[in-house]
Protein backbone atom coordinates (compact mmCIF):
# COMPACT_ATOMS: atom_id res chain seq x y z
CA UNK A 1 0.00 0.00 0.00
CA UNK A 2 1.67 3.19 -1.18
CA UNK A 3 0.74 6.70 -0.10
CA UNK A 4 1.04 9.52 -2.63
CA UNK A 5 1.08 12.44 -0.22
CA UNK A 6 4.22 13.76 1.45
CA UNK A 7 3.05 14.90 4.93
CA UNK A 8 2.05 12.17 7.36
CA UNK A 9 -0.96 11.63 9.62
CA UNK A 10 -0.71 10.73 13.32
CA UNK A 11 -3.91 9.20 14.74
CA UNK A 12 -4.45 8.84 18.49
CA UNK A 13 -6.03 5.58 19.62
CA UNK A 14 -8.61 5.43 22.39
CA UNK A 15 -12.06 4.09 23.30
CA UNK A 16 -13.43 4.84 19.80
CA UNK A 17 -10.52 3.19 18.02
CA UNK A 18 -9.28 0.12 19.85
CA UNK A 19 -10.67 -2.81 17.90
CA UNK A 20 -8.64 -4.55 15.19
CA UNK A 21 -11.30 -3.61 12.64
CA UNK A 22 -11.24 0.09 13.54
CA UNK A 23 -7.44 0.36 13.67
CA UNK A 24 -7.26 -1.32 10.27
CA UNK A 25 -9.83 1.15 8.89
CA UNK A 26 -7.76 4.07 10.22
CA UNK A 27 -4.63 2.72 8.53
CA UNK A 28 -6.45 2.19 5.24
CA UNK A 29 -7.95 5.71 5.49
CA UNK A 30 -4.44 7.16 5.75
CA UNK A 31 -3.04 6.96 9.29
CA UNK A 32 0.75 6.53 9.12
CA UNK A 33 1.55 6.76 12.84
CA UNK A 34 -0.52 5.62 15.81
CA UNK A 35 -0.26 7.55 19.07
CA UNK A 36 -0.72 5.79 22.40
CA UNK A 37 -1.73 8.49 24.89
CA UNK A 38 -0.54 7.42 28.34
CA UNK A 39 -2.55 10.17 30.01
CA UNK A 40 -5.46 7.75 29.64
CA UNK A 41 -5.93 3.99 29.70
CA UNK A 42 -4.17 1.12 31.41
CA UNK A 43 -1.03 -0.74 30.40
CA UNK A 44 -3.25 -3.60 29.32
CA UNK A 45 -5.22 -1.26 27.04
CA UNK A 46 -2.05 0.02 25.39
CA UNK A 47 -0.53 -3.43 25.00
CA UNK A 48 -3.67 -4.67 23.26
CA UNK A 49 -3.51 -1.74 20.80
CA UNK A 50 0.23 -2.23 20.29
CA UNK A 51 -0.25 -5.91 19.44
CA UNK A 52 -3.04 -5.08 16.99
CA UNK A 53 -0.82 -2.54 15.20
CA UNK A 54 2.09 -4.94 14.89
CA UNK A 55 -0.25 -7.62 13.53
CA UNK A 56 -1.66 -5.11 11.05
CA UNK A 57 1.88 -4.19 10.03
CA UNK A 58 2.52 -7.80 8.99
CA UNK A 59 -0.78 -7.98 7.13
CA UNK A 60 -0.20 -4.78 5.14
CA UNK A 61 3.47 -5.51 4.52
CA UNK A 62 4.93 -2.13 5.42
CA UNK A 63 6.22 -0.50 8.64
CA UNK A 64 3.76 1.29 10.94
CA UNK A 65 5.11 3.77 13.47
CA UNK A 66 3.97 3.81 17.12
CA UNK A 67 4.33 6.94 19.25
CA UNK A 68 4.12 6.70 23.05
CA UNK A 69 3.00 10.04 24.52
CA UNK A 70 3.85 10.38 28.23
CA UNK A 71 1.54 12.39 30.48
CA UNK A 72 4.16 14.50 32.20
CA UNK A 73 3.68 16.54 35.38
CA UNK A 74 0.22 18.00 35.87
CA UNK A 75 -0.26 20.93 38.22
CA UNK A 76 -3.75 20.90 39.73
CA UNK A 77 -5.60 22.63 42.55
CA UNK A 78 -7.03 20.48 45.34
CA UNK A 79 -10.66 19.88 46.21
CA UNK A 80 -13.30 22.56 46.81
CA UNK A 81 -16.08 22.50 49.43
CA UNK A 82 -19.26 21.51 47.67
CA UNK A 83 -17.30 20.63 44.54
CA UNK A 84 -17.20 24.15 43.05
CA UNK A 85 -17.03 27.82 43.94
CA UNK A 86 -17.24 31.11 42.05
CA UNK A 87 -14.14 33.33 41.96
CA UNK A 88 -15.14 36.98 41.69
CA UNK A 89 -13.15 39.48 39.60
CA UNK A 90 -11.01 41.73 41.78
CA UNK A 91 -11.06 39.44 44.80
CA UNK A 92 -7.84 38.03 46.29
CA UNK A 93 -7.52 34.27 46.68
CA UNK A 94 -4.91 32.49 48.82
CA UNK A 95 -3.40 29.34 47.30
CA UNK A 96 -2.08 27.31 50.21
CA UNK A 97 -0.24 24.05 50.71
CA UNK A 98 -2.35 21.31 52.21
CA UNK A 99 -5.26 19.04 51.40
CA UNK A 100 -8.11 20.73 53.31
CA UNK A 101 -10.98 21.55 50.90
CA UNK A 102 -10.99 25.18 49.76
CA UNK A 103 -13.54 27.95 49.21
CA UNK A 104 -13.78 31.35 47.50
CA UNK A 105 -10.96 32.82 49.60
CA UNK A 106 -8.59 29.88 49.96
CA UNK A 107 -7.73 27.22 47.39
CA UNK A 108 -5.55 24.17 48.18
CA UNK A 109 -2.35 24.03 46.09
CA UNK A 110 -0.71 20.62 46.72
CA UNK A 111 2.50 21.52 44.85
CA UNK A 112 5.34 22.92 47.01
CA UNK A 113 7.42 23.67 43.89
CA UNK A 114 4.77 26.15 42.74
CA UNK A 115 4.60 27.96 46.08
CA UNK A 116 8.40 28.13 46.24
CA UNK A 117 9.00 29.51 42.74
CA UNK A 118 6.07 31.76 41.88
CA UNK A 119 6.72 35.50 42.15
CA UNK A 120 4.50 38.61 42.40
CA UNK A 121 3.31 39.58 38.93
CA UNK A 122 3.27 36.01 37.61
CA UNK A 123 0.10 34.83 35.88
CA UNK A 124 -1.94 31.90 37.22
CA UNK A 125 -4.28 30.25 34.71
CA UNK A 126 -6.80 27.59 35.75
CA UNK A 127 -8.99 25.23 33.72
CA UNK A 128 -7.26 25.80 30.35
CA UNK A 129 -7.17 29.55 30.90
CA UNK A 130 -10.87 30.00 31.69
CA UNK A 131 -9.82 31.54 35.01
CA UNK A 132 -6.93 33.99 35.18
CA UNK A 133 -5.27 35.46 38.26
CA UNK A 134 -2.14 37.49 39.02
CA UNK A 135 0.14 36.67 41.94
CA UNK A 136 0.29 39.58 44.42
CA UNK A 137 2.34 38.14 47.27
CA UNK A 138 4.08 35.02 48.57
CA UNK A 139 4.70 33.27 51.88
CA UNK A 140 6.39 30.12 53.12
CA UNK A 141 3.37 27.90 52.45
CA UNK A 142 1.12 30.06 50.27
CA UNK A 143 0.81 32.71 47.60
CA UNK A 144 -1.95 35.24 47.07
CA UNK A 145 -3.45 36.07 43.69
CA UNK A 146 -5.96 38.64 42.44
CA UNK A 147 -8.74 37.39 40.15
CA UNK A 148 -8.50 39.01 36.71
CA UNK A 149 -10.93 36.72 34.86
CA UNK A 150 -13.43 35.07 37.18
CA UNK A 151 -15.79 32.12 36.97
CA UNK A 152 -16.54 28.76 38.51
CA UNK A 153 -13.65 26.76 39.98
CA UNK A 154 -14.22 23.08 40.61
CA UNK A 155 -12.17 20.21 42.05
CA UNK A 156 -8.77 19.26 40.65
CA UNK A 157 -8.72 21.72 37.75
CA UNK A 158 -5.43 22.07 35.92
CA UNK A 159 -3.13 25.04 36.50
CA UNK A 160 -0.85 26.71 33.96
CA UNK A 161 1.95 29.04 35.08
CA UNK A 162 3.37 30.65 31.93
CA UNK A 163 5.71 33.02 33.79
CA UNK A 164 7.00 30.57 36.40
CA UNK A 165 10.00 28.39 35.62
CA UNK A 166 9.39 25.29 37.71
CA UNK A 167 12.45 23.15 38.58
CA UNK A 168 10.62 19.89 38.03
CA UNK A 169 11.39 16.94 35.80
CA UNK A 170 9.05 16.26 32.86
CA UNK A 171 9.16 12.62 33.99
CA UNK A 172 6.99 11.80 36.99
CA UNK A 173 7.10 8.43 38.73
CA UNK A 174 4.07 7.43 36.64
CA UNK A 175 5.92 8.51 33.48
CA UNK A 176 8.94 6.42 34.43
CA UNK A 177 6.77 3.34 34.88
CA UNK A 178 4.94 4.06 31.63
CA UNK A 179 8.23 4.65 29.79
CA UNK A 180 9.70 1.36 30.99
CA UNK A 181 6.53 -0.41 29.88
CA UNK A 182 6.48 1.29 26.46
CA UNK A 183 10.13 0.47 25.84
CA UNK A 184 9.51 -3.16 26.80
CA UNK A 185 6.77 -3.29 24.16
CA UNK A 186 9.01 -1.71 21.55
CA UNK A 187 7.47 1.70 20.83
CA UNK A 188 9.23 3.66 18.07
CA UNK A 189 8.97 7.21 19.46
CA UNK A 190 8.59 8.56 22.99
CA UNK A 191 7.04 12.03 23.39
CA UNK A 192 8.06 14.00 26.49
CA UNK A 193 5.42 16.37 27.83
CA UNK A 194 6.18 19.80 29.32
CA UNK A 195 9.85 19.93 28.34
CA UNK A 196 11.37 23.17 29.67
CA UNK A 197 15.13 22.82 29.25
CA UNK A 198 17.88 20.75 27.66
CA UNK A 199 18.52 18.86 30.89
CA UNK A 200 14.98 17.44 30.68
CA UNK A 201 15.90 15.75 27.40
CA UNK A 202 19.24 14.51 28.75
CA UNK A 203 17.42 12.91 31.68
CA UNK A 204 15.11 11.07 29.28
CA UNK A 205 18.02 9.97 27.10
CA UNK A 206 19.56 8.28 30.12
CA UNK A 207 16.42 6.20 30.56
CA UNK A 208 15.63 5.48 26.90
CA UNK A 209 19.24 4.52 26.01
CA UNK A 210 18.60 4.60 22.28
CA UNK A 211 15.75 2.10 22.35
CA UNK A 212 13.34 4.64 20.86
CA UNK A 213 13.52 8.07 19.26
CA UNK A 214 12.78 10.99 21.61
CA UNK A 215 10.32 13.75 20.75
CA UNK A 216 10.03 16.98 22.75
CA UNK A 217 6.54 18.39 23.09
CA UNK A 218 6.80 22.18 23.05
CA UNK A 219 4.03 23.53 25.26
CA UNK A 220 5.84 25.83 27.72
CA UNK A 221 7.18 29.37 27.16
CA UNK A 222 10.41 28.26 28.86
CA UNK A 223 10.91 25.69 26.08
CA UNK A 224 10.42 28.37 23.42
CA UNK A 225 13.07 30.49 25.10
CA UNK A 226 15.54 27.57 25.04
CA UNK A 227 14.52 25.91 21.78
CA UNK A 228 17.98 26.30 20.23
CA UNK A 229 19.36 24.16 23.09
CA UNK A 230 16.57 21.58 22.98
CA UNK A 231 16.28 20.78 19.26
CA UNK A 232 19.86 19.49 18.79
CA UNK A 233 19.31 16.95 21.58
CA UNK A 234 16.02 15.44 20.44
CA UNK A 235 15.07 13.32 17.43
CA UNK A 236 11.87 15.25 16.71
CA UNK A 237 9.50 17.94 18.00
CA UNK A 238 5.76 18.20 18.55
CA UNK A 239 4.13 21.63 18.42
CA UNK A 240 1.63 20.87 21.21
CA UNK A 241 -0.73 23.76 20.70
CA UNK A 242 -3.13 22.79 23.48
CA UNK A 243 -1.16 23.87 26.54
CA UNK A 244 1.06 26.16 24.46
CA UNK A 245 -2.05 28.08 23.38
CA UNK A 246 -3.01 28.51 27.02
CA UNK A 247 0.40 29.65 28.22
CA UNK A 248 1.11 32.14 25.42
CA UNK A 249 -1.40 34.55 23.82
CA UNK A 250 -3.48 32.85 21.10
CA UNK A 251 -2.35 35.42 18.56
CA UNK A 252 1.26 34.30 19.10
CA UNK A 253 0.63 30.62 18.36
CA UNK A 254 0.61 30.77 14.50
CA UNK A 255 3.94 32.60 14.37
CA UNK A 256 5.50 30.31 16.94
CA UNK A 257 4.29 27.30 14.96
CA UNK A 258 6.08 28.58 11.86
CA UNK A 259 9.25 29.29 13.86
CA UNK A 260 9.33 25.80 15.35
CA UNK A 261 8.75 24.09 12.02
CA UNK A 262 11.50 26.13 10.40
CA UNK A 263 13.98 25.41 13.21
CA UNK A 264 13.25 21.68 12.97
CA UNK A 265 13.55 21.66 9.20
CA UNK A 266 16.87 23.48 9.46
CA UNK A 267 18.07 20.82 11.90
CA UNK A 268 16.67 17.99 9.72
CA UNK A 269 14.41 16.83 12.57
CA UNK A 270 10.77 15.80 11.95
CA UNK A 271 8.06 18.01 13.47
CA UNK A 272 4.40 17.26 14.24
CA UNK A 273 1.71 19.93 14.49
CA UNK A 274 -0.89 18.81 17.01
CA UNK A 275 -4.10 19.67 18.87
CA UNK A 276 -7.54 20.88 17.78
CA UNK A 277 -6.85 20.38 14.08
CA UNK A 278 -10.29 18.93 13.20
CA UNK A 279 -11.89 19.22 16.63
CA UNK A 280 -15.46 19.73 15.42
CA UNK A 281 -15.23 16.25 13.87
CA UNK A 282 -15.39 14.79 17.36
CA UNK A 283 -19.15 15.23 17.05
CA UNK A 284 -19.92 15.97 13.38
CA UNK A 285 -18.76 14.25 10.18
CA UNK A 286 -17.28 17.35 8.53
CA UNK A 287 -14.80 19.99 9.75
CA UNK A 288 -15.25 23.72 9.79
CA UNK A 289 -13.64 25.67 6.97
CA UNK A 290 -11.29 27.22 9.54
CA UNK A 291 -10.13 23.75 10.64
CA UNK A 292 -9.49 22.68 7.05
CA UNK A 293 -7.46 25.87 6.60
CA UNK A 294 -5.53 25.15 9.81
CA UNK A 295 -4.44 21.73 8.54
CA UNK A 296 -3.51 23.22 5.17
CA UNK A 297 -1.47 25.96 6.87
CA UNK A 298 0.63 23.35 8.67
CA UNK A 299 1.25 21.66 5.31
CA UNK A 300 2.22 24.95 3.66
CA UNK A 301 4.53 25.53 6.65
CA UNK A 302 6.18 22.20 5.64
CA UNK A 303 5.34 20.21 8.79
CA UNK A 304 6.31 16.54 8.60
CA UNK A 305 3.04 15.40 10.16
CA UNK A 306 -0.29 16.59 11.51
CA UNK A 307 -2.05 14.89 14.39
CA UNK A 308 -5.55 13.91 15.43
CA UNK A 309 -6.26 13.62 19.16
CA UNK A 310 -9.82 13.20 20.46
CA UNK A 311 -11.05 13.18 16.85
CA UNK A 312 -9.73 9.64 16.39
CA UNK A 313 -9.44 8.53 20.03
CA UNK A 314 -12.92 9.22 21.37
CA UNK A 315 -14.88 10.98 18.64
CA UNK A 316 -17.92 9.75 16.75
CA UNK A 317 -16.17 9.84 13.35
CA UNK A 318 -12.57 8.59 13.69
CA UNK A 319 -12.27 7.11 10.19
CA UNK A 320 -13.90 10.14 8.59
CA UNK A 321 -11.48 12.44 10.45
CA UNK A 322 -8.44 10.55 9.12
CA UNK A 323 -9.90 10.46 5.60
CA UNK A 324 -10.66 14.19 5.73
CA UNK A 325 -7.14 15.00 6.89
CA UNK A 326 -5.78 12.84 4.07
CA UNK A 327 -7.87 14.75 1.52
CA UNK A 328 -6.84 18.15 2.87
CA UNK A 329 -3.14 17.24 2.75
CA UNK A 330 -3.40 15.78 -0.75
CA UNK A 331 -5.30 18.77 -2.09
CA UNK A 332 -2.89 21.24 -0.47
CA UNK A 333 0.22 19.49 -1.79
CA UNK A 334 -1.33 19.48 -5.26
CA UNK A 335 -2.13 23.18 -5.25
CA UNK A 336 -0.30 25.31 -7.80
CA UNK A 337 1.21 27.53 -5.07
CA UNK A 338 2.46 24.69 -2.84
CA UNK A 339 5.90 24.18 -4.41
CA UNK A 340 6.69 27.89 -4.55
CA UNK A 341 5.79 28.33 -0.87
CA UNK A 342 7.77 25.27 0.23
CA UNK A 343 10.81 26.34 -1.75
CA UNK A 344 10.59 29.93 -0.50
CA UNK A 345 11.00 28.80 3.11
CA UNK A 346 13.75 26.29 2.40
CA UNK A 347 16.50 26.62 5.03
CA UNK A 348 20.18 26.97 4.20
CA UNK A 349 21.89 23.56 4.53
CA UNK A 350 24.82 23.04 6.85
CA UNK A 351 28.27 23.19 5.28
CA UNK A 352 29.13 19.50 5.32
CA UNK A 353 29.57 16.72 2.78
CA UNK A 354 26.60 14.76 4.11
CA UNK A 355 24.19 17.70 3.87
CA UNK A 356 25.52 18.72 0.46
CA UNK A 357 25.03 15.21 -0.94
CA UNK A 358 21.45 15.03 0.36
CA UNK A 359 20.59 18.45 -1.04
CA UNK A 360 22.23 17.62 -4.38
CA UNK A 361 20.19 14.42 -4.64
CA UNK A 362 16.98 16.44 -4.60
CA UNK A 363 18.29 18.87 -7.20
CA UNK A 364 19.51 16.06 -9.47
CA UNK A 365 16.25 14.13 -9.13
CA UNK A 366 14.24 17.21 -10.09
CA UNK A 367 16.58 18.09 -12.97
CA UNK A 368 16.51 14.66 -14.65
CA UNK A 369 12.90 13.77 -13.83
CA UNK A 370 13.88 10.83 -11.64
CA UNK A 371 11.17 8.62 -10.18
CA UNK A 372 12.59 8.67 -6.66
CA UNK A 373 15.49 9.27 -4.33
CA UNK A 374 16.66 6.06 -2.66
CA UNK A 375 18.41 6.73 0.65
CA UNK A 376 20.38 4.04 2.45
CA UNK A 377 20.48 4.87 6.15
CA UNK A 378 21.69 3.22 9.31
CA UNK A 379 20.44 5.75 11.84
CA UNK A 380 17.87 7.62 9.76
CA UNK A 381 19.98 10.74 9.35
CA UNK A 382 20.55 10.36 5.60
CA UNK A 383 16.81 10.20 4.97
CA UNK A 384 16.18 13.18 7.26
CA UNK A 385 18.74 15.25 5.37
CA UNK A 386 17.11 14.35 2.07
CA UNK A 387 13.63 15.17 3.41
CA UNK A 388 14.78 18.58 4.64
CA UNK A 389 15.10 19.67 0.99
CA UNK A 390 11.42 18.71 0.44
CA UNK A 391 12.10 17.17 -3.00
CA UNK A 392 9.34 16.79 -5.56
CA UNK A 393 9.94 13.03 -5.85
CA UNK A 394 9.37 10.36 -3.18
CA UNK A 395 12.19 9.34 -0.83
CA UNK A 396 12.55 5.57 -0.60
CA UNK A 397 14.33 5.00 2.71
CA UNK A 398 16.11 1.66 3.06
CA UNK A 399 17.47 0.56 6.43
CA UNK A 400 18.76 -2.75 7.72
CA UNK A 401 17.28 -1.82 11.11
CA UNK A 402 13.50 -2.49 11.40
CA UNK A 403 13.40 -0.04 14.34
CA UNK A 404 14.90 2.77 12.24
CA UNK A 405 12.58 1.93 9.34
CA UNK A 406 9.57 2.33 11.62
CA UNK A 407 10.79 5.62 13.07
CA UNK A 408 11.23 7.07 9.58
CA UNK A 409 7.56 6.47 8.73
CA UNK A 410 6.95 9.82 10.45
CA UNK A 411 9.29 11.67 8.07
CA UNK A 412 7.98 13.93 5.30
CA UNK A 413 7.88 12.36 1.84
CA UNK A 414 9.51 9.13 2.99
CA UNK A 415 8.46 5.58 2.16
CA UNK A 416 10.32 3.42 4.63
CA UNK A 417 11.36 -0.17 3.94
CA UNK A 418 13.46 -2.51 6.09
CA UNK A 419 16.04 -4.30 3.98
CA UNK A 420 18.98 -6.67 4.22
CA UNK A 421 22.35 -5.23 5.15
CA UNK A 422 24.37 -4.02 2.17
CA UNK A 423 28.05 -5.02 1.83
CA UNK A 424 29.11 -4.00 -1.68
CA UNK A 425 28.48 -1.14 -4.09
CA UNK A 426 26.88 -3.47 -6.63
CA UNK A 427 24.56 -4.83 -3.94
CA UNK A 428 23.54 -1.26 -3.10
CA UNK A 429 22.58 -0.45 -6.70
CA UNK A 430 20.76 -3.73 -7.30
CA UNK A 431 18.82 -3.56 -4.04
CA UNK A 432 17.78 0.04 -4.72
CA UNK A 433 16.45 -0.90 -8.15
CA UNK A 434 14.56 -3.92 -6.85
CA UNK A 435 12.89 -2.01 -4.00
CA UNK A 436 12.00 0.92 -6.25
CA UNK A 437 10.26 -1.52 -8.62
CA UNK A 438 8.56 -3.73 -6.02
CA UNK A 439 7.23 -0.74 -4.07
CA UNK A 440 5.66 0.73 -7.20
CA UNK A 441 7.61 3.96 -6.87
CA UNK A 442 9.51 3.43 -10.16
CA UNK A 443 8.85 1.62 -13.43
CA UNK A 444 11.27 -0.02 -15.89
CA UNK A 445 13.13 2.61 -17.91
CA UNK A 446 12.87 5.28 -15.21
CA UNK A 447 15.85 6.63 -13.30
CA UNK A 448 16.45 6.82 -9.55
CA UNK A 449 18.99 8.80 -7.53
CA UNK A 450 20.77 6.77 -4.83
CA UNK A 451 22.51 8.32 -1.82
CA UNK A 452 24.48 6.37 0.76
CA UNK A 453 27.48 6.42 3.04
CA UNK A 454 30.57 4.43 2.20
CA UNK A 455 31.87 2.40 3.96
CA UNK A 456 28.44 0.88 4.51
CA UNK A 457 26.88 0.60 8.00
CA UNK A 458 28.94 3.56 9.21
CA UNK A 459 26.69 6.19 10.76
CA UNK A 460 27.09 9.77 9.57
CA UNK A 461 29.06 9.11 6.37
CA UNK A 462 26.62 10.18 3.63
CA UNK A 463 29.16 10.78 0.87
CA UNK A 464 27.98 9.06 -2.32
CA UNK A 465 25.41 9.87 -4.99
CA UNK A 466 24.59 7.68 -8.00
CA UNK A 467 22.04 7.89 -10.81
CA UNK A 468 20.87 4.57 -12.28
CA UNK A 469 18.20 3.49 -14.73
CA UNK A 470 15.76 0.78 -13.74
Amino acid sequence: MRCNRKAKIVATLGPASSSPEMIRKLAIAGADVFRLNFSHGTHEDHKARFDIIRGLEKELGHPICILQDLQGPKIRVGTIKGGAVKLEIGKTVRFQLGAEPGDASRVPMPHPEVVKNIMPGHTVMIDDGKLRLTCTGCGDDYFDARVVVGGMLSDRKGVNLPDTDLPISPLTEKDRRDLAFGLSLGVDWVALSFVQRASDVIEAQGLVKGRAAIMAKIEKPAALDRIEDIVPLVDGVMVARGDLGVEIPPEDVPGRQKELIRICRQAAKPVIVATQMLESMIKVPTPTRAEASDVATAIYDSADAVMLSAESASGDYPVEAVAMMDRIITQTEGHKLYRSIIEAIEPTPEHSTAHAIAAAAADVADAIGAAAIVAYTGSGTTSMRAARKRPQVPILSLSSSPAVARRLVLLWGTHSIPTDEIHTYDDMVESAKQHALSSGIAKPGERIVIIAGIPFATIGTTNNIRVVRI
